[in-house]
């Protein structure tokens, strides 16, 4: 997992070139005009979905882990809390390999990600974003799915 400001990117942009790809998309990207929806960057391989929600206590939310897909979340507005993990451990409750993702239970650790930052979660990363901090928050985000291989 990795958690860090949005200036920072390009100590990231080597990992992958379709990392690099979800970037450019958050870097030259009118996010705060663009509505709530799907994007296509790279047909399915990279994808953006643009999420607007309030964030809620931590028990409705959801621990959940991808095996097919990176996650690149960015807080365009707002701020969350996000639960962290690995698979270590971790009970599965519900899987759907379909639309990869995987629900999990299991002891997290609280991270405060604020806008302008952003993290990356990879297949053996477990978060439960949406939760909130000090108080409920109005949060805009933008997810970029990028496919492993």
């Amino acid at each position: 997992m990795i958690l860090d400001k949005i200036e920072n990117y390009k100590l990231y942009e080597n990992l992958s070139e379709r990392i690099a790809k979800g970037f450019d998309f958050i870097n030259n990207t009118d996010l705060v005009e663009l509505g709530s929806g799907k994007y296509q960057i790279d047909n399915d391989t990279i994808f953006a979905i643009v999420q607007e929600y309030d964030t809620k206590e931590v028990k409705d939310c959801n621990l959940e882990g991808h095996t097919k897909y990176i996650d690149i979340q960015y807080i365009i507005k707002g701020i969350e809390l996000m639960g962290v993990t690995t698979k270590n451990n971790q009970k599965m409750i519900l899987t759907d390999d379909e639309k990869d993702y995987s629900f999990y239970e299991g002891e997290i650790s609280l991270i405060r990600v604020e806008e302008g930052m952003f993290t990356i979660f990879f297949p053996d990363d477990l978060h439960k974003p949406c939760v909130k901090a000090d108080q409920v928050s109005k949060v805009k985000k933008v997810v970029i799915k990028v496919q492993i291989s």
